[in-house]
């Protein structure tokens, strides 16, 4: 059964599939890395973060680093991996950076662990 990206019911799929996958280990590059994501939707802005390469609902008070970008173009690079639409979002002004840009970067270089990629592919199993 696929969930709407986003929605409440995503949001507690996302999670039940994180907690049942127990200890992924992220990339030493992503491990303490916290961004802050606010995604433009139909309904108002939705609130997630990048915590250590998981994503999670809600915002972190420690993040130094906020994107704002669309829910299609948040979908494209954070769901189905795509770096080019990440970068191609970036230099077309879609993507908003608020913070310590050299955060990006991390992202950019770091290549996620089996772990990550297993995990990755049941979220996107579920996202519609």
């Amino acid at each position: 059964m696929s969930v709407e990206f986003l929605s409440d019911e995503w949001f507690a799929k996302v999670k039940e599939i994180r907690e049942s996958a127990g200890d992924v280990q992220a990339p030493p590059a992503l491990a303490d890395l916290v961004i802050n994501i606010n995604v433009k939707t139909d309904d108002g802005e939705k609130h997630l973060a990048l915590v250590g390469g998981m994503i999670e609902e809600g915002q972190h008070d420690d993040a130094s680093t906020t994107l704002t970008l669309p829910a299609d173009l948040a979908k494209r690079i954070f769901i189905e991996g795509d770096q080019s639409a990440g970068m191609q979002g970036f230099m077309s002004g879609q993507i908003k950076v608020d913070g310590d840009m050299s955060k990006l970067m991390s992202l950019q270089s770091a290549q996620p662990t089996d772990d990550q990629k297993q995990l990755m592919k049941k979220i996107q199993e579920v996202t519609a």
